[in-house]
């Protein structure tokens, strides 16, 4: 009959990925005709699949920040007055006006309430480009 074939030929196809990379959940998204046709186009002009190219899009982007809650708007608020009026108290030191505060101090003061200010914002890395 027929001869057993050798083991390194008896399993065919493509060797298995790693599992941890096999994509296996589905997110399914509603898009009208005129935006279905507009991603089947980007997709197409980077030579990619649809799917491929949200996920892609998806995945790669910088998301827009969470709300901010009231409270912390209330607080950054409260903050951005007490940062002008150090910024105007920083001014009066710098254009040699009398000012009983240190200048170093006042710097100091100024440079933690604007982290402060960020910081309610959730911006970590000090730029807050709003």
């Amino acid at each position: 009959m027929h001869a057993e074939l050798p083991k390194r030929y008896a399993k065919g196809g493509r060797p298995q990925g790693d599992p941890a990379d096999l994509r296996t959940a589905t997110i399914g998204v509603r898009v009208s005709a005129a935006e279905y046709t507009v991603l089947r186009e980007r997709a197409a002009s980077m030579q990619m699949k649809p799917a491929q190219w949200l996920r892609t899009a998806a995945l790669s982007r910088r998301l827009p920040p969470p709300p901010v809650a009231a409270i912390n708007r209330e607080q950054y608020a409260e903050l951005a007055r007490l940062a002008a009026n150090l910024n105007q108290l920083t001014r009066l030191a710098n254009e040699g006006q009398h000012v009983t505060v240190a200048p170093a101090l006042l710097a100091q003061l100024l440079a933690e309430t604007q982290r402060l200010r960020l910081l309610l914002l959730g911006v970590k890395d000090n730029v807050d480009d709003r």
